[in-house]
């Protein structure tokens, strides 16, 4: 990312700043709740913009997520687990998702461990998924 480390810290631990990046391409995001501190928890609906094309997981067009913050370090870490709240056992488990902030040449250098996915999701949707959040951080932070 070509934005300095707190300011991608910041879009990590921000309420309306992750609520504008961090859906994949054709869903929005919404928090209902929102505490960023160790043991602090949330609540992500993730929308489908078009819901006959989509697959959602809580409701036709929507996922909902409970999350819990694990570990918060500024300016370097931030983990969070995630439980989808669906009907069946197809989506169920917690996943692992840490993010790593390091500095860089002219920005700030963001990997994502994801531990623990959902079997049912495929790892090329989650790749993409991902790819696509990461899409929408860089611009968030270029605006």
């Amino acid at each position: 990312m070509s934005a300095p480390l707190a300011k991608v810290y910041g879009a990590l631990v921000e309420k309306d700043s992750m609520g504008s990046w961090l859906a994949p391409r054709g869903m929005s995001a919404r928090f209902d709740s929102f505490d960023p501190r160790p043991g602090g928890t949330f609540r992500l609906v993730l929308s489908y913009a078009d819901e006959s094309s989509s697959n959602g997981k809580t409701t036709p067009d929507t996922d909902v997520v409970q999350g819990r913050f694990v570990e918060i370090v500024p300016d370097s870490r931030v983990v969070y687990v995630v439980e989808f709240v669906a009907s069946g056992p197809r989506f169920e488990g917690e996943m692992t998702m840490t993010w790593e902030l390091t500095e860089a040449p002219g920005g700030t250098r963001v990997d994502i461990l994801v531990e623990n996915v959902p079997d049912a999701i495929s790892r090329a949707d989650h790749a993409a998924g991902l790819t696509s959040s990461l899409d929408n951080l860089a611009r968030f932070l270029e605006s």
